[in-house]
């Protein structure tokens, strides 16, 4: 191996700083500005092409399909990612590439890959699967390392040690395919911040898992002679403010429609002139008909919940066509809840359940179990528990052996990693 990206969720600079450990693993990290919105596949996909949002297409976690008028998150297809990659250079070149637990990364061209995938069963649960390049891997990566965990990658049960499986795969992958540049994605300071808050001592838990996963990174990269580079995607924020609720406010205004069946109330895209589709800190919010823009925004500032409203007409690094006709960002300390009710009664049934790519939104309380006394699990509605959030623009931490990361934004890194990855 050459080169090796870490792409690690979660290590902003103030945390760093606030540790006394802006030196780890014998990497001297230093800030840079973020992507925005920062968050995972908006920052991802700016790492494997260096362009911003607007000539990329991601411009959130979630993906509103104006053709179908059906949001979802996480879809998991390379094609939603637009523009060269950074490693095409390489591979042109005769380098062969890996991708290990990058989103957006399924059908990706590249040599080696290695993402979560579990497939539904008809009757209920999953079968714990890995997608993989060549197809075989996902074998031998289970006699190696047993089914991934996802039961650790998200949900109430997530845990700092999803880090570990994701590294443990990568060995096991690396040292069996030897890729010349190699992608790793880690989700281990993620999951503690959002649920206690950055500045909680429960974070201590994750920050230690991750200093002993760099540690076997660094080690590893030292005795293959490879560069290491690693990026935080964004830095977590204290969430000590109530969420905004930029649908609901849609929905009394007459905005955002709902079909109400069994005393539940869903989203009816089809009838609603606007929608918002939320993603911790922002929001994009979709308006059927241009004119109804202003009015649109209008309702929304008057809720006094958000920093900014941005209009997408008026360009910037996030307007790509994909993005809502208006991007909210809400006040420092809040973060933008997708719900559309004030009564619980009226929520639909996926509210309560782990439904990532169903949702129309990212929902953090999906970390928590619902403390009532439930004949089956369910995930909280309490927003008031989620003590972290993410999205707007931040300073992560970054660092790199070899020749320094260039350029003080996350985009400028990205944007040089093709000469960087092209040396021997």
């Amino acid at each position: 191996m050459k080169h090796l990206v870490l792409s690690v969720a979660g290590l902003g600079w103030r945390d760093l700083e606030r540790r006394g450990a802006t030196r780890l693993a014998g990497l001297e990290f230093r800030a840079a500005e973020s992507v925005y919105p920062a968050v995972t596949c908006v920052a991802q996909a700016t790492l494997r092409t260096g362009l911003d949002p607007a000539a990329h297409g991601m411009t959130s976690n979630g993906w509103w399909c104006h053709a179908t008028r059906r949001p979802s998150f996480w879809e998991q297809s390379s094609e939603l990612v637009l523009g060269p990659r950074v490693w095409d250079a390489a591979r042109a070149a005769g380098a062969t590439v890996g991708m290990f637990f990058f989103q957006q990364s399924i059908g990706e061209d590249v040599d080696f890959l290695v993402s979560p995938a579990h497939i539904h069963k008809h009757g209920g649960g999953s079968i714990l699967y890995r997608y993989t390049v060549p197809p075989e891997a996902d074998e031998a990566l289970r006699k190696a390392n047993g089914a991934f965990p996802l039961w650790r990658y998200w949900g109430p049960l997530a845990h700092p040690k999803a880090g570990d499986a994701c590294l443990a795969d990568f060995l096991a992958a690396a040292g069996r395919y030897d890729p010349d540049v190699a992608f790793l994605y880690l989700p281990t300071l993620d999951y503690d911040a959002q649920r206690f808050g950055p500045d909680d001592p429960r974070c201590g838990r994750a920050f230690d898992f991750f200093r002993r996963q760099l540690e076997r990174l660094a080690a590893f990269a030292e005795k293959a002679g490879a560069d290491l580079a690693v990026l935080g995607e964004y830095g977590i924020a204290p969430a000590t403010l109530p969420p905004a609720l930029p649908n609901a406010a849609l929905r009394r205004a007459g905005l955002f429609a709902v079909r109400e069946l069994g005393g539940r109330a869903y989203p009816d895209f089809a009838r609603s002139k606007a929608f918002a589709m939320c993603d911790h800190e922002v929001a994009h919010v979709y308006v059927r008909d241009p004119d109804d823009v202003p009015f649109v925004r209008d309702a929304l500032a008057a809720t006094g919940a958000y920093e900014r409203i941005d209009a997408r007409e008026n360009g910037g690094a996030w307007a790509h066509p994909a993005a809502g006709d208006l991007l909210l960002l809400a006040k420092a300390g809040s973060w933008c809840a997708y719900p559309w009710w004030a009564d619980r009664r009226e929520a639909p049934d996926y509210a309560t359940h782990i439904d990532i790519h169903n949702k129309p939104g990212y929902d953090p309380c999906e970390l928590f179990f619902d403390r009532g006394p439930w004949l089956h699990p369910r995930t909280c509605q309490d927003w008031g528990r989620i003590r972290g959030t993410h999205g707007r623009p931040c300073e992560v931490a970054v660092a790199a052996t070899g020749a320094p990361l260039p350029g003080e934004a996350y985009r400028d890194l990205a944007a040089a990693l093709p000469g960087r990855l092209a040396r021997g």
